[in-house]
């Protein structure tokens, strides 16, 4: 069997593994995936088989820890309309709906995964699940300049930004209280849009409170942003970091760094922290100064990372797990159990003392548990459907919700 990267596992390598569970997924997924037994349906939840010990759900369901290499068995799974162009945003747990960006796009119960709402033609393909305030908010299907506010819970538009036709499709970036922040064309006379703009909509009213034209030549897209203490910051395939007052939209600071950002970087209090080749890099949010960087080893980039109960994880190109200390960028733990054998994680999630990382694609991968004070690989969940698609995955309470492909299932965080 081969790794990621086209070299062949050896069965000596495997064994090796086998202390971690890993080795179990070298030597045969067959022996260690989490296949449903249905391929569609859903289910109230239930008791996952094998282990001691176990977490109630608020639900009432126990979930049962699984033996160490063992991952548990789907709560439930269904088929989703998910076409992967969203990126990190395909895939959002809000209150308990569970909400794939797609068309139709549909609301589903995270506990049961019933259907609770299916809107089609609602927004455009590959529409970015931003929410801020209790909305979800999305570009409009009819291209009209508007964006879109729906109740998450029941799939009710409950907004309207109502722009007109001089902005050129506004596709929200981020979202807060006050405003829905957009990234938007301004058409010319010849319908051309040669320019674009970075502006905020106020929430209340549906009208632009601040736009801000970007430099020309610069692309309508790549663009990851966050808001946190009153800025919003943002990357582009430009590899730059740019960060505004989120009241005024004026910029405080841009910086150029190595290396374009493509799905996340982080925030952490006072700081923006990015992915930068070789080096992790933190920022004051205020005035752009570097506070800290941590060094990989030669050759070696970090993914993009993510902060989570106040520590910062991260992959990186050569298969190693890093947990990071944000405010300082001490390391705390590195851990290389999936090195040589498995994809590398890009999207975390945490429940308890576990670490989930989804894995960008499938070979050998999947949803990954790891513990979280050590970073000790614990158990691998993978369909066995041979999709090479990434792999999503959300904290949804005591469960998790993941996704491959054009399946969405429920685990429970074990």
């Amino acid at each position: 069997m081969g790794g990621r990267d086209g070299h062949a596992v050896s069965r000596r390598q495997a064994l090796r593994l086998a202390g971690t569970g890993l080795g179990l997924a070298v030597l045969g997924a067959g022996a260690w995936g989490c296949t449903p037994e249905e391929e569609t349906g859903a289910s109230g939840g239930g008791t996952t088989p094998g282990g001691k010990g176990g977490d109630t759900d608020k639900g009432g369901d126990t979930f049962t820890t699984p033996p160490p290499g063992t991952a548990p068995k789907p709560l439930w799974q269904q088929k989703t309309a998910n076409d992967d162009l969203a990126g990190i945003h395909a895939l959002a747990v809000i209150g308990n709906t569970v909400v794939v960006s797609g068309d139709p796009l549909v609301g589903r119960d995270a506990a049961s995964g019933k259907e609770k709402w299916s809107r089609p033609g609602v927004t455009i393909p590959g529409a970015k699940l931003i929410t801020g305030g209790g909305t979800l908010y999305l570009a409009s299907a009819e291209y009209d300049g508007d964006v879109v506010g729906l109740d998450p819970a029941t799939g009710k538009e409950t907004w309207r930004s109502r722009l007109g036709k001089e902005y050129e499709q506004p596709r929200p970036i981020a979202a807060d209280d006050r405003h829905v922040y957009v990234l938007a064309g301004i058409l010319e006379e010849d319908s051309s849009s040669p320019t674009n703009v970075i502006a905020a909509i106020d929430t209340t009213s549906g009208k632009i409170a601040w736009r801000e034209q970007r430099d020309k030549g610069t692309e309508e897209f790549g663009i990851t942003a966050a808001v946190v203490g009153g800025r919003l910051a943002y990357t582009d395939y430009r590899k730059n970091v740019t960060v505004r007052d989120a009241a005024t939209g004026r910029q405080l600071w841009t910086k150029k760094i190595g290396r374009s950002n493509y799905y996340r970087f982080a925030v952490h209090e006072d700081l923006v922290i990015v992915p930068d080749g070789e080096r992790l890099r933190a920022f004051a949010l205020a005035a752009g100064t570097e506070r800290w960087s941590l060094a990989n080893e030669k050759f070696t980039w970090f993914n993009d990372p993510q902060v989570l109960d106040g520590v910062l994880y991260a992959s990186d190109s050569a298969y190693g797990m890093w947990a990071v200390n944000p405010a300082t960028g001490k390391r705390i733990w590195h851990n290389k159990d999936l090195v040589g054998s498995a994809a590398e994680a890009w999207q975390f999630a945490k429940v308890g003392g576990t670490l989930y990382g989804a894995t960008e694609h499938d070979k050998n991968g999947g949803v990954h548990a790891f513990d979280a004070a050590t970073g000790k690989l614990r158990w691998t969940c993978n369909d066995n459907t041979g999709d090479s698609e990434k792999w999503y995955v959300v904290a949804a309470g005591k469960r998790l919700a993941a996704m491959h492909a054009k399946r969405l299932y429920a685990l429970p965080a074990v």
